[in-house]
């Protein structure tokens, strides 16, 4: 009986070898080809497909879809986002054969950004303590998110005088990043615990928490309407559903030469996102649609306005006050806010 059993399993095993061998036997039959150069192509061609058929197979017929969208041979890319985005085809030959095949290109800007300068309106004081990760107005008060384990705080603001009207701590474990209003509620994230907090915006009260998806950290956070808009460090914003939270999809941030990475704290002004980008002392505006950077402001020289010290940092925090009808920026560790015009060179 042993013997049997031996033997018994040697066939089954050779048979499983033999079964996985077969269903191998078409893979890398085919491949795609594009025209992509070096797998980049700007978003005002056209993407153009075709099957590379290495063993001379007879195709029936292929299905291509770039970014989970079903495209054909000849694609326009004008309407696609932006970023490394995934083309898959499904060939179908030899009557009975299918085999599916993917590649990536990668959708670039057809414009350099417009470059813009500023002009200082205003200087309102501002905590020189505050490690600023984020700030929004909201009817004409100023909230901040600050970040630095247990010294992270949630904030309203009187921007005019630098007064704390109403202020909580984080947990020692949690270091705050940005925040965002809608619906009469604070979002705001922290950076390495997975974890985002809802506030009740007058009280402070914290309504319930919520964990990321895909984005394994959280930067910075804006909204429009009913869509909330998160970075996460990388090129990538997070699109997340106001009720629930969760990540519905993304853009990718790009130029017409690359991707920009560091995206982190945000603002939606007049259809565009504003993003600070971390360590840079500058704003990238994008197109929230597709990506695209638009345009580059170079917030730099203020730095130098503001006290010098051991623990000055980089510029961080943009608002837009809809009263005004203008732009306020800070950093982190300054001791002023400016309020500014952007103008383009």
């Amino acid at each position: 009986m042993n013997t049997f059993k031996y033997l018994l399993i040697i066939f089954l095993g050779g048979l499983i070898i033999s079964c996985g061998s077969n269903s191998g036997k078409n893979k890398n039959v085919f491949s795609i080809k594009t025209n992509a150069n070096k797998g980049d192509i700007s978003n005002n061609e056209a993407l153009l497909l075709s099957i590379e058929n290495k063993k001379n197979h007879t195709i029936d017929s292929v299905s291509y879809a770039l970014d989970g969208i079903n495209v054909g041979e000849n694609v326009p890319l004008r309407n696609f986002k932006l970023g490394k985005q995934t083309v898959e085809a499904i060939v179908y030959f030899n009557s009975s054969e299918k085999e599916m095949v993917n590649t990536t290109v990668t959708i670039l800007n057809d414009v350099p950004p417009k470059v813009y300068s500023y002009k200082i309106i205003n200087e309102y004081p501002h905590d020189i303590t505050s490690y600023t990760q984020g700030i929004e107005f909201f009817n004409d008060t100023l909230y901040e998110s600050t970040g630095q384990y247990k010294k992270s705080k949630l904030r309203k603001i009187d921007y005019k005088t630098g007064k704390i009207i109403k202020g909580i701590d984080l947990a020692d474990e949690y270091f705050g990043e940005g925040l965002t209003i809608l619906n009469d509620k604070i979002y705001q994230l922290t950076w390495r615990k997975g974890t985002g907090f809802v506030y009740d915006v007058n009280s402070f009260n914290k309504l319930s928490s919520f964990k990321y998806g895909n984005s394994k950290e959280g930067w910075g956070l804006c909204n429009y309407e009913n869509t909330i808009y998160k970075s996460d460090g990388t090129e990538k914003i997070w699109l997340l559903n106001p009720e629930t939270l969760a990540e519905e999809s993304f853009i990718q941030v790009y130029t017409n030469k690359g991707k920009i990475v560091g995206v982190n704290e945000m603002e939606w002004i007049d259809g565009k996102i504003y993003a600070n980008r971390y360590q840079k002392d500058g704003v990238a505006i994008i197109n929230p649609k597709n990506g695209a950077v638009t345009g580059v402001i170079n917030f730099s020289p203020l730095k130098k306005l503001v006290t010098q010290h051991e623990t000055l940092d980089v510029l961080n925090g943009i608002a837009y006050n809809p009263k005004t009808n203008t732009i306020f920026v800070t950093g982190k560790h300054w001791d002023k806010l400016f309020e500014v015009e952007i103008i383009e060179k």
